[in-house]
């Protein structure tokens, strides 16, 4: 009988399908390779799946970008880096989300419609959809989650302003 490990097996097939969230129902779902899941965060890479381009003024995404994305199963954010199909740093993209939770080959993630936006140089940290965060009504729905999910931005605007988000993920 084999020994019971803590480290999380690797799964038999290395694509999953990342499903977001947003208000109880699905924003987005897409198929992603699994990079590395260490039973605390699990990293994901995937093609820009949204169709066409989304142009936010400070950042473009479009077909060709590649994301490694970051999820905590003990975190209340996710860290994405965004790249150029031929590789250069376009920035790190961080939702505040609820933890993440993978099984059954689906990576479900609830967006919590906080974001920070942190450009390849450091130079650009941007607090996004403040207002949309308010206007959800979680901050009197769920007060805990609310809570948590303005410190997870304060936490990764702090980090990302000293240290920066890379060495988070490394």
């Amino acid at each position: 009988m084999p020994a019971l490990s803590a480290e999380p097996r690797a799964p038999r097939s290395k694509g999953l399908v990342v499903a977001l969230t947003k208000a109880g129902r699905t924003k987005i779902r897409y198929p992603a390779e699994l990079v590395r899941d260490d039973g605390t965060r699990v990293t994901v890479r995937a093609p820009w799946a949204a169709p066409g381009v989304r142009d936010f003024g400070f950042v473009r995404f479009e077909p060709g970008d590649v994301f490694t994305e970051h999820y905590w199963r003990d975190r209340w954010f996710a860290v994405k880096e965004v790249r150029t199909g031929d590789g250069g740093l376009k920035g790190w993209y961080c939702d505040i989300t609820r933890p993440a939770v993978l099984a059954d080959g689906v990576l479900a993630v609830e967006d919590l419609d906080l974001d920070l936006w942190v450009s390849a140089d450091g130079s650009c940290v941007l607090r996004l959809d403040e207002d949309e965060f308010e206007a959800s009504g979680l901050t009197e729905r769920d007060p805990e989650a609310a809570g948590s999910a303005a410190a997870a931005l304060d936490e990764l605007e702090e980090l990302a302003r000293t240290e920066g988000l890379a060495r988070l993920l490394a």
